[in-house]
């Protein structure tokens, strides 16, 4: 018998003898994808199975230390204040939660943001930074280099993890979200002390929660947020998923305005993402995502526990965000046909 065989044996027993893998075997099993020792059905099959059985905290925990093993990391690499999962996309808001992470890295925090970008009428951290004027690293060295250079750097999951990034886009062949979208938001690979992402789907705020204190991590953040990204939706009550001190901690913050009082953004403009970014233009509800989101991350940083002061603090840092440029855009921009932005020649 193939010895990946064991794996899908244990999934696979049926209703009454099946079970999730323990953290030691999840571990193994990933050894071997990230090796190529397993063959495509036997691959196809254990994804499958763990879609339908739905990943453990000890599952994601396992799997993610098998990969982070797989980046080979200097020991003198640069370590980032926070590593930032955008693994999402959005598609009815346009990305605040980029602003907010700029503004952070800009008051001193650096930070490392992957993620993977997709062709499917979402609108994903690669293109709001082309509108910006900044390059995505295409490696993990390079995403260090930017990050000491200006404590920002945003990485591919196709540059950091190829594998990690083959196994995601499985995800065209089955039809369905394969088990690696929440272990990529686990990777953490330059090993910052905070890890901040967002969940679609609320169950998985605890899986990811509980992962975090079995790597190890000194602080996580994790919550619902707008299309399944890490960002503030205001006209709703956000539950709170924390790891402080690597232990456990959880809260719930109220909605920052009367729920429908606001008018959302009809689509994707980038041109009108780079105004409110320069000051040239107002919006509401994306002020308060900003401002809403920043308030998350002080929270976990610390700084500010209760809410009303994270707000006050997170307001004050988006009014003075031209006094701390990380973004200065040289040349004007236009919007092409399909709402993005395009620079003017």
């Amino acid at each position: 018998m193939h010895p990946f065989a064991r794996f899908i044996q244990i999934l696979g027993k049926g209703r009454n003898g099946m079970r999730a893998l323990s953290r030691d075997e999840a571990y193994e099993a990933m050894q071997m994808i990230a090796r190529y020792d397993v063959e495509p059905e036997q691959l196809g099959a254990f994804l499958m199975l763990m879609r339908v059985k739905e990943e453990s905290a000890e599952e994601v925990a396992g799997f993610t230390q098998a990969l982070r093993e797989s980046f080979h990391v200097a020991e003198s690499a640069f370590h980032p204040a926070i590593d930032w999962a955008a693994y999402a996309g959005k598609k009815r808001h346009l990305p605040w939660f980029l602003l907010a992470a700029l503004i952070l890295a800009a008051r001193g925090y650096p930070l490392l943001m992957h993620g993977i970008n997709r062709s499917d009428g979402r609108l994903y951290v690669p293109d709001a930074l082309d509108a910006l004027g900044m390059e995505p690293a295409l490696s993990l060295q390079e995403a260090q280099e930017q990050l000491q250079l200006r404590g920002f750097a945003y990485l591919p999951i196709s540059k950091l993890s190829p594998l990690t990034a083959e196994l995601i886009e499985t995800r065209k062949l089955f039809g369905l979200r394969p088990p690696l979208h929440t272990v990529a938001r686990m990777l953490n690979p330059l090993s910052a002390p905070l890890s901040v992402m967002g969940v679609f789907h609320p169950n998985f705020a605890a899986i990811h929660q509980q992962a975090a204190v079995l790597l190890g991590q000194p602080g996580a953040l994790i919550c619902k947020g707008d299309g399944g990204e890490l960002e503030r939706i205001p006209d709703r009550a956000v539950e709170l998923y924390g790891v402080g001190a690597g232990a456990a901690w959880s809260d719930t913050w109220d909605c920052l305005i009367r729920p429908g009082g606001e008018v959302k953004p009809g689509r994707l403009n980038l041109y009108h993402f780079i105004q409110v970014w320069e000051g040239e233009a107002e919006d509401s509800y994306g002020e308060r995502a900003v401002v809403g989101t920043l308030a998350l991350i002080i929270r976990a940083l610390g700084l500010e526990v209760a809410p009303g002061p994270a707000h006050q603090l997170a307001e004050t840092w988006w009014r003075e965000r031209r006094q701390h440029p990380l973004v200065q855009l040289e040349r004007p921009a236009t919007t092409c046909a399909c709402g993005r932005a395009e620079a003017v020649p």
